[in-house]
């Protein structure tokens, strides 16, 4: 197995666990402080991504490809400057930066956000902007070697810590109030960072092959040559993770200041904001563990075929990531819009949110194929290019939020709207950038047949939801059955159309041989 499909099973791997994880974490936080609470903490989420957004500066891309490049030369001097230096910077960053945050928050709970009950929660995440720094420079550093499990191991120590914590959490500080309690939610996420930070300086320690305090500022101070380097990859990668987290941070202030136009109350507002972003997102989101994955193997292994000149490895290489995400993500949307009121139900005790899934999720193809396609821009020497494609996604978005949630007819479900438009745009630009890059076969009648696979199971799921099973059935044990049936259903339609190839099936750990057996071809 190569060491692409290696990792990216890894990360597969760690990947649903975290994300099954992450939704106990979240299912936790609503039950204990509901819709008023989850809007808060949604609220003050963007800040911290933003912050943490500057403070890495891009690196941890940057970092990948060049020690893929480097280990592919067997240049170990050099592996160690690109981290001394990548440390040095997010360092230095973190310092100026977590202190700005707690000064800040203030002035960004009473003025911008329009409910100052966000200041505590401002003022809790402040401790994480290092700790993630950091850890995102020694994942970055073992990415680049391609070897994915000290960030797979690290993903999941991070959620165990952060969800033992969050009831204990937030439950204490809620008898003080609800911005208290989604504080207490968020210092549980910081201790959680900071045990995944602990797991991977320490496998660092044990796996590395130099030691990186050994002339550390001898290695900082002639590393202008490498910091250059970096920055070629690091620069337009952040600018490109910026727009994004800029876009984010000013979301729920542009949500609330239109929604505010539309007549819509402060509390009001926020309980809306915490249905769409913390409900609804999250279950839309859930196949991004996948593209994730995916993006975060991609970007080494086609840096490596990229400074070989090996252009039809890298074609191959991206059609399997858009094809493996695009039968996931099309699974996703099926059971997502079948089920979305009995999920709700399930995870949150309530159905508030529902509607957004109905809405948004057909769209949200356009999402599962944005993390493949950025990461190739990235190893192609093209993030200046995706950052681009990121701003006008971005402002089109935010303009589109304002123009519809400021009228009453819209209100929330314009702010669901203009997110929509943002991620289909980005998507197709993206898309169009690496048709101008690379050459690349459009297998349409593939995209047709899984279309065909994802109506058929979802008319099945619908028939069984509405007609089959009985509606005095246990909610759970009904998306339980009905999931699996869609599951079976979907499966099995990609394996008579050919969608499935029994090479791949073969390379699933344990189940791989059996399954492989089903396959035709």
């Amino acid at each position: 197995m190569s060491k692409f499909l290696k990792g990216t099973m890894i990360l597969l791997a760690a990947g649903l666990v975290t994300r099954v994880l992450g939704f106990i974490n979240r299912i936790v936080i609503a039950r204990f402080i509901g819709e008023e609470g989850v809007g808060l903490y949604m609220m003050a989420f963007p800040t911290m991504i933003l912050v943490v957004t500057i403070t890495q500066l891009g690196l941890p891309v940057a970092i990948s490809k060049n020690i893929a490049e480097a280990e592919a030369r067997g240049d170990t001097a050099k592996i160690k400057k690109i981290l001394v230096v990548s440390l040095a910077a997010t360092i230095s960053l973190s310092v100026i930066f977590t202190p700005a945050l707690i000064l800040l928050a203030p002035l960004l709970s009473e003025t911008l956000f329009t409910d100052k009950r966000t200041l505590w929660p401002l003022m809790a995440i402040a401790p994480v902007v290092p700790i993630i720094a950091i850890s995102s420079v020694i994942r970055g550093y073992f990415q680049g070697r391609q070897n994915m499990k000290p960030a797979a191991y690290s993903q999941v120590i991070e959620q165990v810590v952060r969800i033992s914590l969050i009831a204990l959490m937030t439950k204490a500080f809620l008898p003080y109030g609800i911005e208290y309690a989604a504080a207490g939610a968020m210092l549980a996420a910081v201790v959680g960072e900071l045990s995944s930070l602990i797991y991977l300086l320490t496998t660092f320690k044990l796996k590395k092959k130099f030691r990186v305090r050994k002339q550390f500022f001898k290695y900082v101070y002639s590393g202008k040559s490498t910091f250059n380097e970096l920055m070629t990859v690091a620069l337009p990668t952040t600018g490109s993770r910026m727009i994004g987290s800029v876009a984010w941070f000013f979301e729920p202030i542009v949500v609330a200041q239109s929604l505010a136009l539309a007549g819509v109350a402060a509390i009001t507002a926020t309980k809306q904001y915490g249905a769409l972003t913390g409900f609804a997102m999250p279950l839309l989101m859930l196949p991004s563990f996948i593209t994730y994955s995916l993006s975060t193997s991609l970007v080494p292994a086609i840096s490596e075929a990229n400074s070989k000149n090996n252009m039809s490895l890298i074609e191959y290489r991206l059609q399997q990531a858009l094809r493996f995400a695009f039968i996931t993500g099309g699974l996703a949307v099926v059971v997502l819009y079948v089920l979305s009121d009995q999920l709700m139900e399930v995870m949150y005790g309530s159905s508030s949110g529902s509607q957004f899934i109905k809405l948004m999720a057909p769209f949200f193809l356009f999402y599962y194929y944005q993390g493949p396609l950025q990461a190739t821009l990235q190893a192609l020497n093209l993030a200046r290019a995706a950052m681009i494609n990121s701003l006008i996604g971005a402002i089109v978005k935010t303009a589109v939020i304002f123009l519809l949630a400021s009228q009453s007819a819209f209100g929330i479900n314009g702010v669901a709207m203009g997110i929509l438009v943002g991620t289909v745009l980005v998507t197709l630009l993206h898309f169009a950038t690496v048709l101008k890059t690379i050459s690349f076969t459009f297998y349409v009648w593939d995209y047709v047949k899984t279309f065909i696979a994802m109506g058929f199971s979802g008319g099945i799921g619908f028939w069984m939801l509405n007609h089959m099973l009985p509606q005095s059935m246990n909610t759970s044990i009904r998306v339980i059955i009905i999931s699996a049936a869609i599951f079976v259903i979907y499966f099995l339609l990609l394996l008579i159309f050919g969608l499935i190839k029994k090479a791949e099936l073969i390379r699933i750990p344990v189940v791989g041989r059996l399954l492989s057996k089903l396959a035709f071809k």
